[in-house]
């Protein structure tokens, strides 16, 4: 399997909320503040992250955490 396809594909909410450890209204605050990536829209009434976007800001608040 290619790595790089795997990374691109989308992931629902139920997902991005098991990976990240965050709420669902945490989540949409963080869009909201723009501390979190913003969602696509998959549909009328869906909407999707890439697995990307969420695998970047993890890391980002990963390095965050670490001492100096």
């Amino acid at each position: 399997m290619d790595t790089n396809t795997s990374q691109s594909r989308i992931i629902r909410l139920p997902e991005v909320k098991h990976r990240t450890g965050l709420s669902r209204s945490s989540i949409y605050a963080g869009i909201k503040a723009g501390t979190f990536p913003h969602h696509i829209r998959l549909g009328a009434r869906a909407v999707g992250w890439t697995l990307d976007s969420v695998t970047a800001w993890i890391a980002t608040r990963t390095a965050q955490g670490r001492p100096q």
